[in-house]
C-alpha cells in the first residue's frame, strides 16, 4: 500500500505541516547565525577594523580605542547587566562612553538580542515537532524531502538579501531599523561614539558576514539532504 495512502492527517494539514517546516528552516539559520557573528564579535571585530578601506575616526578614536569600546558594547548585550552597567565607562575626555540617545538604542538592541535568541530556541523545539508529526503522518521521506526544500528556500532568501545590500544597502538599513526599532533613537550623529566605533561600513560589512555565514550553512545542508533524498529515491 502507498504510504500516502495510510496518512493519517487531512491532505491540507499535511500539506501545511510541510509548509511550517519550509519556512522555519530559514528563521532558524539566520537566528543562530545571528548569534554565533554575536557571540565571536571579539575575534572578528578587529580584523572589520584593519581591512583595507575601513574608515579611520575623524574624531580621533585609535584602532585600540575602537576595540576596547566595542568589547564593552559587546558584553553588556551578552551578559544580564543593566544599562547602569555602561555608568562606569567614560571615553578620554571625561565624556560617558555612551550618550542618553545611544543608551536608550543599546537597551532595545539588546531586548532584540534576548528575543532573537528566545526565538531561536523556541522555532526549533517547534520545528522538531514539526519533523516528528511529519514523519509520522508522511514518513522520514517527506521529512528529507522538506528539509531539503526549506535549505533551497534559505539560499534563495539569502541571495535576495544580497542583491538588496549589493544595491541598496542604505534602503535595507532604514528599513530594518523602522521594522524592529520604534521612534528614532537608532539616529546619531556622526560625533557620537556608535557612528565613531561603528560606520555604515561596519554594518554593511556584518550584513555581508551574516549572509555568507547562512548562506555556508545552509548550502551544506542543502547538499547533504540532497545526498539523503536522491539515495532514497534509487531505493
Amino acid at each position: 500500500m502507498d504510504h500516502s495512502e495510510k496518512n493519517k492527517l487531512p491532505k491540507f494539514l499535511a500539506k501545511f505541516l510541510q509548509f511550517l517546516v519550509q519556512i522555519t528552516i530559514p528563521v532558524l539559520l539566520i537566528l543562530g547565525s545571528i548569534r554565533l557573528v554575536l557571540v565571536t564579535a571579539k575575534t572578528w571585530i578587529p580584523v572589520e577594523y584593519k581591512l583595507p578601506g575601513f574608515p579611520d575616526d575623524p574624531y580621533g578614536f585609535t584602532l585600540e580605542d575602537r576595540l576596547k569600546w566595542s568589547e564593552i558594547d559587546i558584553d553588556y548585550l551578552l551578559n544580564d547587566s543593566e544599562i547602569d552597567y555602561f555608568d562606569n565607562f567614560q571615553i578620554e575626555n571625561g565624556e560617558p562612553l555612551h550618550n542618553e540617545r545611544e543608551l536608550l538604542h543599546m537597551q532595545d538592541v539588546k531586548v532584540l538580542v534576548q528575543q532573537s535568541w528566545l526565538g531561536f530556541r523556541v522555532g526549533l523545539i517547534l520545528l522538531i515537532f514539526f519533523l516528528i508529526l511529519l514523519g509520522w503522518d508522511q514518513g522520514y521521506d517527506a521529512v528529507w524531502i522538506s528539509l531539503h526544500r526549506g535549505f533551497l528556500w534559505t539560499l534563495i532568501l539569502l541571495g535576495i538579501l544580497t542583491v538588496g545590500i549589493v544595491l541598496a544597502f542604505g534602503l535595507l538599513f532604514v528599513g530594518f531599523h523602522r521594522v524592529f526599532f520604534e521612534g528614532d533613537t537608532w539616529i546619531f550623529k556622526y560625533s557620537d561614539t556608535f557612528i565613531r566605533l561603528y560606520p555604515e561600513r561596519f554594518w554593511r560589512d556584518v550584513f555581508i558576514f551574516l549572509a555568507l555565514l547562512t548562506a555556508a550553512q545552509s548550502g551544506l545542508l542543502y547538499w547533504l539532504s540532497g545526498l539523503v533524498v536522491r539515495s532514497k529515491v534509487k531505493q
